[in-house]
Parts: structure tokens; sequence; C-alpha cells
């Protein structure tokens, strides 16, 4: 089994809040990430696949291809927007980063090869907070 890694990076908005909950109980479990206002995070975005290398390329998949991918399913649907109001899959959710993680998890999977399995999304919010997504 080979695995193998792409990074890409994307910028985004959110703010966390439960609907369900009054001003004062978000402000008190989600701190200053309930700003009214916003915040942004710098998000790394790392997808490792796994599977077997093509005999006739050595390749597990082309790189070019799955970074078409990542982009076209998640990277250009996030970068720059605010993840509460301007991305279909997330809209109804939480938009927390682990929510977010097995989101991305979700846009990419149909669009892989058959031979070809998707085996971890590892997305940081900040340099010291990171969420990992193994399709459990």
């Amino acid at each position: 089994m080979v695995y193998l890694t792409r990074v890409e990076h994307f910028n985004a908005a959110h703010k966390l809040y439960n609907p369900n909950w009054t001003k004062e109980r978000n402000d008190e479990i989600f701190g200053l990430c309930a700003n009214e206002n916003w915040h942004g995070h710098n998000f790394e975005l790392y997808i490792t696949i796994k599977g077997s290398p093509d005999p006739d390329t050595g390749f597990l998949m082309d790189v070019k291809k799955l970074s078409s991918i990542i982009i076209e399913r998640v990277t250009d649907k996030l970068d720059h927007k605010n993840l509460n109001l301007d991305v279909d899959f997330l809209q109804g959710k939480i938009c927390s980063t682990e929510v977010l993680a097995i989101a991305i998890w979700q846009q990419l999977t149909p669009h892989l090869p058959n031979n070809v399995h998707l085996h971890r999304v590892k997305l940081y919010e900040t340099p010291r907070i990171f969420v990992e997504y193994f399709g459990e």
C-alpha cells in the first residue's frame, strides 16, 4: 500500500454558533469564534490517498489530476468564502473544522478513480490546531 499526500491552501471566514441556542449560550461555548462579524483562517489542507502504483506509470495517481479534483471540488468552493453563507455543502451545519473535514471527505470520495481510496483529510485551522478525518 502506497500513501500519497497533496497539500492545498485556502482562506475562509466563518463563525461558530448553534442557531438553536441563545447568543449568550453561543458566546459561552464558542467564545470569540461566535463573533457576529465572523473571523478568518488560512487553512492548510492535506489530502492523503492510498492504493497500489500502476505498473505502467509507477504512479498511484497523477498528482496534477488529484490537485485538479481537490481544487474543483473543494478549494474553489471554499477559498475566500464565508463558510456559513457561501458554501452549499455546509448549509445547515455548524462550520467547525471537524465538520469541515468530514464535508471535504464527502466532496472528494465520489471523484477519485476506482483504484484509489481516500485515506485521510488533514485540515490545519491554525499552525497549532488541526483535525484529521479517516472516513469513519
